[in-house]
């Protein structure tokens, strides 16, 4: 009996140490797992904004392309984010919609910039964006929804322009996870906070497309891929109500005229 409760305890010993040993192990080097996935987002997000790009107007005017870039930079100069890995692009189109891309595209429609009552309105839509960006939750939902491997295979042309298509227009056109969503609003309130943008203005954004009160629910592209609009809005304003700063917008109101009369149709 003793002998049989001595081998069982080092049976016991024995596995433990196998698998603390086995978790020390860095598998993702050794598999160079991480440089796949980083090479095939880089490759993913050229392929993707080419669809973007070859099916809509990108718009080059530089007072849109100044006041677009303003936003982006101050938030990121104020949460450390690495402005030079993200590549913002506006687009001339009448879906009120800005998603974000593999590598750090974020495209942002001009009827998005049209539709926002006031500038942080905007900010607090980019800094929800830019949180997916930042939480890497685009390529988990690639990885999710269509798998590693088939995502390697577009990058080295095994698949069809279809499938790119198809793809591409899936990230800007069907929701995270509402854990993913949440996360992404919890950091932008965060970004919102740090970069003196009032993030209550967010929720107002929010709270304007509840279901039922807008007669084009067909163009609201981005309150559609992210839904419970009204319930995200009051913990928006829940977890603003714990700050205590002082808030300022990024651009001037003059500025923000005027980017709003340079994207008009």
């Amino acid at each position: 009996m003793k002998k049989t409760i001595l081998q069982g305890a080092i049976i016991v010993v024995l596995f433990g140490s196998a698998f603390f040993a086995l978790s020390r192990i860095d598998w993702m080097k050794i598999f160079k797992v991480q440089q796949v996935t980083d090479q095939t987002e880089e490759k993913l997000g050229d392929l993707f904004w080419d669809v973007f790009e070859k099916s809509g107007k990108e718009v080059k005017d530089v007072h849109v392309v100044n006041a677009i870039d303003s936003i982006i930079t101050n938030i990121c100069e104020a949460n450390d984010i690495d402005r030079k890995k993200l590549k913002p692009h506006v687009l001339a189109s009448d879906e009120i919609n800005a998603f974000a891309l593999p590598n750090g595209h974020l495209v942002i429609n001009t009827a998005l910039i049209l539709e926002s009552g006031h500038q942080d309105e905007l900010a607090g839509v980019i800094a929800h964006e830019l949180a997916h960006i930042q939480l890497n939750h685009v390529m988990k939902k690639l990885v999710k929804e269509i798998g590693l491997s088939v995502l390697i295979s577009m990058t080295t042309g095994s698949n069809g322009a279809e499938t790119i298509k198809e793809s591409a227009r899936m990230l800007s056109s069907s929701a995270f996870d509402r854990k993913m969503e949440k996360d992404a609003d919890m950091k932008a309130v965060e970004y919102l906070v740090n970069a003196k943008v009032n993030p209550e203005k967010f929720a107002e954004f929010l709270y304007k497309f509840v279901e039922g009160e807008q007669e084009n629910l067909a163009l609201l592209t981005w309150i559609s891929t992210h839904p419970d609009s009204k319930s995200r809005a009051e913990y928006i304003i829940e977890q603003s109500k714990q700050q205590t700063e002082s808030y300022n917008s990024i651009i001037s109101d003059g500025l923000w005229k005027r980017l709003q009369e340079r994207v008009r149709p």
